[in-house]
């Protein structure tokens, strides 16, 4: 950390990113630090790795990311700094430990969805919360659906596995992910409507949590856990030629990004490699002329928020090109991240800061004044929500009303 910090004092592009660069600064212009890296104390590198959210805007900022040969990577410091905390400590605090088994939140949840949506209502309830588990009072939480994705996908009669002589040239894995199991199923049925408009086939492997909750509490073992299943369940598709379709930018950037560091084997690569964001598949169709476009109805205008997540995968902005298609669509883009960030605000201390962040989105959502507000992001239209009052959708949740469909898949 020492090494990494030294390097970012004689940069210091970052200066303004987010406060974990802030609170690293101030603290190396201290007049006894006086910009020794080696002077800063355990608390001042603590503090910095505590505020880091991951978002990794800081990746595509860095002239010394690799390949450089500093290797300077900011997110795979503070990943590390938390993992060494944990396996030091012998522990994770029961906080951490909840907020990070999305699996198992969501599994209890959705069993008793009305129960728990209104506790998550209730202002007594979220002031005990915050005294035992110091989740903010004031922080909205995602609400949980009577019937998951994964459950709706079954009564449908769709498949879970990859389907033995299929002639169809178009076939489709669907990484749901958490969140859109759990909270936002209509998300997913979206994407399945839209895919199959275009003629794909579309199958739902067996699937956990990404492991991003787990890595970013510093659980690198849960995480792993999570890999080994996943990798296990979707390897077969890719051995079939299945793209493996996400519609959730922190799930697709862990596929493509951390599975293959977790591990070094050649199924994890090769999943890694046939993973696809939903919008940038749905954009490749485009670019061969194999995308509909029987548009029926037109949005307006949007203001499309883009995730960071997404923006470090270096794919471009594939969601904004896809909304642009739609006749009658005038697209404004906002290029600034929420502050909502995994459960980083969903925590007592960083809330407040978490809304400071996602102002300037907020700021621009009131002036605009759009028809539709579009993320990739569920928590960033969660943030947005907190912020605005207004609701969020994903970007195919706009292409399928535009299409004309219902969102049910059928």
């Amino acid at each position: 950390m020492r090494r990494v910090t030294d390097i970012c004092h004689t940069c210091r592009r970052c200066y303004n990113l987010c406060p974990s660069f802030d609170v690293l600064f101030r603290a190396l212009d201290r007049p006894e630090v006086d910009g020794e890296a080696h002077r800063l104390l355990g608390s001042d590198l603590r503090e910095f790795s505590d505020l880091c959210y991951e978002c990794k805007l800081c990746i595509p900022h860095c002239p010394y990311y690799p390949p450089h040969r500093w290797e300077v990577d900011i997110p795979r410091v503070v990943f590390r700094d938390r993992a060494a905390r944990v396996r030091n400590d012998g522990k994770l605090g029961l906080r951490e430990r909840i907020l990070a088994s999305a699996d198992a939140v969501g599994r209890m949840s959705t069993k008793v969805a009305p129960l728990v949506n209104s506790i998550n209502e209730s202002r007594l309830a979220r002031f005990a919360l915050e005294k035992t588990l110091r989740v903010h009072r004031d922080r909205l939480l995602p609400t949980f659906a009577g019937e998951t994705f994964l459950a709706w996908w079954q009564r449908r009669g769709g498949p879970s596995h990859p389907v033995a002589g299929s002639k169809s040239e178009e076939r489709v894995a669907l990484f749901v992910t958490c969140s859109l199991n759990y909270n936002a199923p209509d998300v997913a049925r979206a994407a399945v409507a839209v895919l199959e408009k275009n003629g794909c086939e579309v199958a739902v492997p067996e699937q956990r949590c990404c492991g991003m909750p787990y890595l970013e509490s510093g659980d690198v073992d849960s995480a792993r856990e999570c890999r080994l299943f996943n990798v296990a369940s979707l390897f077969p598709f890719v051995q079939a030629g299945y793209a493996i379709v996400v519609p959730g930018p922190t799930c697709s950037l862990t596929l493509r990004k951390e599975y293959p560091l977790l591990a070094h084997d050649e199924q994890g690569r090769h999943v890694a490699d046939s993973t696809v964001d939903l919008c940038e598949y749905l954009m490749r169709r485009h670019a061969e002329g194999r995308l509909s476009l029987e548009f029926v109805r037109q949005p307006g205008r949007i203001l499309y928020q883009v995730p960071c997540h997404l923006k470090v995968q270096d794919i471009g902005f594939k969601s904004r090109d896809l909304l642009k298609l739609i006749p009658g669509a005038e697209v404004v883009v906002v290029e600034k991240c929420t502050g909502h960030d995994g459960t980083w605000s969903m925590k007592k201390e960083y809330f407040p800061l978490s809304m400071a962040i996602g102002e300037p989105v907020f700021q621009q959502v009131r002036e605009m004044r759009p028809d539709r507000v579009s993320t990739d992001c569920p928590l960033a239209g969660l943030q947005i929500r907190q912020g605005t009052g207004r609701t969020a959708k994903h970007p195919v949740q706009i292409l399928a009303e535009a299409y004309g469909l219902s969102g049910e898949g059928n």
